[in-house]
């Protein structure tokens, strides 16, 4: 019989090695109707999930027993049970629905809904519509929560400007020209500033966001789409869609500091919670490339299934 100290022991060792668990990466299959599940501990694929047609949003709930998936042929956002991904839940979200952000507090998500030129507002625990929010800017692509959730900040593919929702309010209380076709928008850990990606500007947008103005403006490469943070505020990761790259951005300069050769089209990205390993959903390539956030230098890439359009990561 094993001693009662040695078996609490035991128990303790296996609830470290749980929490201690690298994260999983979930990538939205645009093509295939799938979302690919990457173990970030070693980089493989340990499971495909089935979903609706297009699939594109992604978010993960905060204690990773949910996957939140926006299905654009469906007009649906979809809850799925993890790890198995059953479906639990389904949600009216509008035409043509697109990124998928949680809330800090994990209580709601912002849905961008392109073709309705709206932002929904959902439940994340029983997926009810709380609020659908009119935009200024045409087609809503990323509709992204300030780390304090005072403000969304919603990107709109056909204008030169983005919203700002008080969330408060759930009303646009501002636009702001940030250059032609914005799409990728990421916030400073502190929330102090927001950077947006212009991709028909090749530009990115520096915005001081207790002043609610654009401060910079930074001449990217081409097609500057995604934008990722990194955990510790210094750098702001940059995709290009069309040189293929990663670029990176210090925070405290607002130059371009690194590029990093990455895929074919590189789209929208996410980062591990360590600030290790930045990861790309490479749309034209059918993979995921995997970057080292410190080294800036590409560690290798990931087979997934057809045009992925994004990661989360929980």
């Amino acid at each position: 019989m094993i001693d009662s100290r040695i078996a609490f022991a035991l128990v303790l060792s296996l609830a470290a090695c749980r929490v201690a668990a690298a994260p999983f990466a979930y990538v939205p299959n645009e093509g295939s109707a799938t979302v690919s599940v990457i173990d970030t501990a070693d980089g493989h694929v340990t499971a495909t999930l089935k979903t609706g047609a297009k699939p594109r949003g992604i978010a993960v709930a905060r204690d990773g027993m949910r996957l939140y998936v926006s299905e654009q042929a469906g007009n649906a956002l979809v809850a799925y049970e993890l790890p198995g991904g059953r479906e639990i839940a389904r949600a009216a979200a509008g035409d043509s629905p697109e990124a998928v952000y949680l809330s800090p507090d994990g209580k709601w998500l912002a849905v961008a809904v392109e073709e309705n030129d709206r932002v929904a507002l959902v439940d994340a625990a029983t997926l009810a519509v709380a609020k659908r929010i009119a935009t200024r800017g045409r087609n809503p692509e990323h509709a992204v929560w300030s780390p304090d959730g005072r403000w969304i900040y919603v990107s709109g593919e056909n204008t030169d400007s983005v919203d700002v929702i008080d969330v408060a309010l759930g009303a646009v209380v501002k636009s702001l020209v940030v250059g032609d076709r914005p799409r990728g928008i990421g916030f400073l850990p502190d929330g102090s500033r927001a950077y947006v990606a212009a991709e028909n500007a090749d530009r990115v947008a520096v915005i001081d966001v207790a002043r609610q103005e654009v401060i910079a403006s930074v001449v990217a490469a081409t097609r500057s789409n995604g934008i990722t943070v990194h955990p510790d505020g210094r750098h702001v990761f940059v995709s290009s869609g069309g040189k293929g790259t990663v670029q990176v951005l210090d925070t405290a300069t607002n130059a371009f500091v690194a590029e990093i050769e990455a895929c074919k089209r590189p789209w929208n990205m996410a980062i591990t919670p360590d600030g290790a390993t930045l990861y790309a959903a490479c749309g034209r390539s059918n993979a995921v490339a995997a970057i080292d956030a410190r080294t800036f230098k590409k560690a290798g890439e990931i087979a997934v299934g057809n045009l992925p359009w994004g990661v989360a990561i929980r």
